[in-house]
């Protein structure tokens, strides 16, 4: 596998087929690849070609590919491991369970090649922790997709203290065939990059809400309205650029200190928690839903996914570079 790859060529497995792995078998598939799919436990069995056709559909409606019937094509789902053999990329996408994920890896490794990548939705768990489970561990890496993988242009690139450079270039590349803007972690620190800046957010968002400062709604405002309306364009250092960062070191030093830094659980995710709050996978979450509410935001951030990625198209470096050489 080479830049020169036609990815038609490239069979690429998925393992977990939930929300997010058939999000992925989706984004794999109208970027041109064979996938092969394996349903580990019943529940991701259930329903599984439903789930997925439903997001091929969506691919359809949004342009991104001119029919859903080839792709299918092209899909083959399976409970046996053994269809896994002549892949050149294994994607896991099962449980935050180390159990579960040792189980998986063995299974995987078994059926397939030496060589074959093995890689790892995980958002949590540490790639150099779950490396040990797999034979020829330097083929292992993170691979970390958002939702819905096939109209977002994240893809978190994870290499473990094991992970050789040759393999972790290799699936940075492809990720540009599949129409990703990849970023690529060389030290596997907790949480990745993505969730260590969220996390942080977080942490301060109950904090203020907690307090009293200020409600849910008004939070999310600032982010839908302030951080919403520049961060697809900027990203957080350009950003400070465009403000001129005059007026930053002093503004730090001020707030810096004034954060939270709690340790623990916010008390109100503690209490989601303990009645089995699933946001809107069950309707039951920080805000209230009515029967079905939560389906419709699930549908809506779809489509807006859409939007945004073809907007984000419009405005990336190169294209804002075009736009000076043109003078």
């Amino acid at each position: 596998m080479d830049e020169q790859s036609n990815v038609a060529a490239i069979p690429v497995g998925v393992v977990g087929l939930g929300l997010m792995g058939s999000s992925i078998v989706a984004a794999l598939l109208i970027s041109g690849h064979p996938v092969k799919a394996i349903a580990p436990i019943a529940s991701d069995a259930e329903n599984v070609h439903e789930r997925i056709y439903t997001q091929l559909h969506y691919c359809q409606e949004a342009g991104l590919t001119d029919s859903d019937e080839d792709l299918k094509a092209r899909l083959e789902i399976s409970q046996d491991y053994a269809v896994l053999a002549d892949c050149q990329v294994v994607i896991e996408c099962v449980v935050e369970k180390l159990a579960v994920k040792s189980e998986v890896y063995r299974k995987i490794t078994d059926v397939v090649s030496a060589e074959c990548i093995i890689g790892s939705n995980t958002s949590a768990l540490p790639i150099s922790e779950l490396q040990p489970y797999v034979s020829n561990p330097g083929r292992f890496l993170g691979i970390h997709w958002a939702e819905p993988a096939f109209m977002t242009r994240f893809l978190e690139i994870t290499c473990g203290k094991l992970t050789m450079p040759v393999f972790a270039e290799r699936i940075f590349t492809l990720a540009h065939q599949w129409g990703k803007e990849p970023t690529l972690l060389k030290k596997d620190i907790r949480g990745f990059i993505t969730n260590r800046l969220m996390y942080a957010v977080y942490r301060e968002i109950f904090y203020q809400m907690e307090s009293g400062n200020a409600t849910r709604e008004d939070l999310d405002k600032v982010f839908r309205y302030d951080a919403g309306s520049w961060m697809t364009l900027m990203g957080v250092f350009r950003r400070m650029d465009y403000l001129g960062l005059k007026d930053y070191a002093a503004a730090l030093d001020n707030i810096f200190p004034q954060l939270s830094n709690a340790a623990g659980v916010p008390e109100m995710m503690q209490v989601m928690v303990a009645e089995t709050a699933r946001g809107i996978h069950n309707d039951r979450g920080l805000y209230p839903y009515g029967p079905g509410e939560g389906k419709q935001w699930d549908e809506a951030f779809t489509r807006f996914n859409l939007e945004i990625h073809s907007l984000a198209a419009k405005y990336s470096e190169e294209q804002v570079k075009g736009h000076l050489y043109k003078l």
